[in-house]
């Protein structure tokens, strides 16, 4: 398992464990936030998900994919149950689903110090929200989705450099630059 798929599986638990009900949506708009947050204070993603505008708010696609297609890697399926079901999500064309943890256990040796704050953060704003609630939260007029809908529509990348705010302490090139290096070191099998 790489570092990366050890951050993505334990922030997946701890969601599951300290907020209610996560099912499809606020699965995705918990990520969402954490990577976005982590961005606007340390210039940089997480899990290095792309982001899309799906009407119900950003979607991580690659994993939204996965899942969908029943296709979970080893290190999702031994760990977590993802079952079809209605009752933490809205009706929509979308698979629905929510997760049951296997294995409750969470590595938060996972994280940096900064990655596990900015968790427990989100974790903490979001404990008691339900998936309209987080859709609402993602709608809000200038939010990163919000602008990529408004500008480019459906099913559109949603640009990093959107969750900046006046406290990001990088500039739009510093930020880039390190997207660019995420990427690559995660394609060369250098975050393991």
């Amino acid at each position: 398992m790489t570092t990366t798929e050890k951050k993505i599986l334990n922030a997946i638990k701890y969601f599951v464990k300290h907020t209610n009900k996560v099912g499809r949506t606020k699965l995705f708009k918990l990520l969402f936030f954490w990577d976005f947050y982590h961005l606007a204070k340390y210039g940089k993603s997480i899990t290095g998900y792309k982001y899309f505008t799906y009407p119900f708010g950003p979607v991580p696609k690659s994993l939204f994919d996965i899942i969908n297609n029943n296709d979970l890697p080893t290190y999702l399926s031994s760990h977590l149950d993802i079952s079809d079901d209605n009752e933490y999500d809205d009706i929509d064309e979308f698979k629905r689903f929510k997760i049951n943890l296997k294995n409750k256990e969470i590595d938060l040796g996972a994280f940096t110090p900064y990655e596990r704050q900015v968790l427990e953060k989100v974790a903490e704003i979001f404990k008691y929200a339900t998936a309209k609630d987080m859709t609402e939260a993602t709608h809000f007029h200038n939010t990163p989705w919000k602008i990529t809908m408004e500008t480019k529509g459906k099913f559109k990348e949603i640009d990093y450099l959107l969750g900046r705010n006046e406290e990001t302490p990088f500039d739009d090139e510093e930020i880039k630059e390190r997207l660019i290096l995420q990427t690559e070191l995660s394609h060369n099998g250098y975050n393991r």
